[in-house]
């Protein structure tokens, strides 16, 4: 396994993260389990989760995913050996704090707690807001519509003092972001090191062969500021394993089960990309997963890579990808590839 700092900070953590969100919905905690203990012998200390997991969000799922995690670190005594991410819902969520607008102290005291009891632990390494408060574009919006009149949010300022209280009482040890934009990134960061509050030290974005958004904008950031991509969807919810090419749609997949949910992967514009993707690195003797998560891995303002997996003959393969090294000369096809047809996914 590949290791980096977190940002500024002293942790390390593997390239590859577990994603963790099919887990009490398309994986039993028995598969959990077995999911958690090969990646923990294969290197991977690093875990992902969210409140509102599991995924696609259901009230009667929210918190199952924390739970099996939490039952984990009880059976399997590996708490202090993992890093522990979870997230934080925005607003919208109707049967999480009555979906009203989330980051405030109080509420944050309430989820913070209840993700503590559920994940059985006294501290959580990083604590990420899920999606931004404010009216912006994330979750498949491509563009920014302004809105002055917009419903009002809690700004940068009251967020970081919030989260401050918590680190203080050491329930969490840093604090990241995520489908973030680059104001939003740029803000945070200025604001933490104005006011000396906690400074964030990951952003949790999509991205992928199909969606290379973050190049734009949010990398100088990253790399500049110190504050590496934690890669969401890496193989853009299986398009880019070459499992739905040609239209197939296997049942037990995601899109199978549940597409409709998916809408956001769904770009007719992105088949042409995904068979030249396959073409290229067939061609080079990888699967298309391979090549796929090779090179979000190779990226520089990469800290990790998340993936997930249903079946442990994906989770294999996803985090052998940490073995692969892509030549330049495929780098610039893939570069090709994607000038050809930018972005076909949000």
């Amino acid at each position: 396994m590949k290791f980096k700092k977190l940002g500024h900070t002293d942790i390390n953590v593997s390239l590859i993260c577990l994603g963790t969100m099919n887990m009490g919905e398309q994986n039993t905690q028995e598969e959990g389990f077995e999911q958690m203990d090969y990646s923990f012998d294969k290197g991977v200390n690093f875990f992902d989760t969210a409140e509102v997991y599991a995924v696609p969000p259901r009230k009667e799922t929210q918190g199952k995913t924390e739970e099996i995690i939490g039952n984990w670190f009880t059976q399997s005594k590996k708490r202090e050996k993992t890093i522990l991410a979870t997230k934080m819902v925005g607003p919208g969520v109707e049967w999480i704090r009555n979906g009203g607008g989330n980051y405030t102290q109080k509420n944050m005291d309430l989820a913070i707690n209840g993700s503590l009891k559920r994940l059985q632990t006294d501290y959580i390494d990083l604590y990420q807001l899920h999606w931004p408060e404010r009216n912006t574009n994330f979750f498949g919006k491509r563009n920014y519509n302004h809105i002055s009149k917009e419903e009002e949010w809690n700004d940068f300022e009251s967020v970081l003092k919030a989260l401050k209280k918590f680190v203080d009482q050491g329930k969490i040890r840093y604090v990241g972001v995520s489908n973030e934009t680059p104001w939003g990134f740029s803000k945070f960061l200025e604001i933490s090191q104005t006011l000396k509050l906690p400074r964030i030290v990951s952003v949790q974005n999509p991205y992928n062969l199909l969606n290379r958004a973050y190049d734009v904008g949010m990398s100088e950031i990253s790399c500049r500021e110190n504050v590496g991509l934690l890669a969401y969807s890496p193989l853009a919810i299986g398009y880019l394993s070459g499992k739905y090419r040609n239209n197939q749609i296997p049942k037990k997949s995601r899109i199978g089960l549940f597409g409709n949910f998916w809408t956001r992967y769904k770009e007719d514009n992105a088949k042409k990309a995904v068979d030249d993707y396959y073409n290229l690195a067939k061609k080079n003797g990888l699967t298309l997963t391979q090549m796929s998560l090779a090179f979000v891995n190779s990226r520089p303002f990469m800290t990790s890579n998340i993936i997930g997996a249903t079946t442990m003959e994906q989770l294999k393969e996803d985090i052998g990808s940490v073995d692969i090294e892509l030549s330049e000369e495929i780098i610039e096809k893939i570069n090709l590839i994607h000038a050809n047809n930018p972005n076909p996914t949000p």
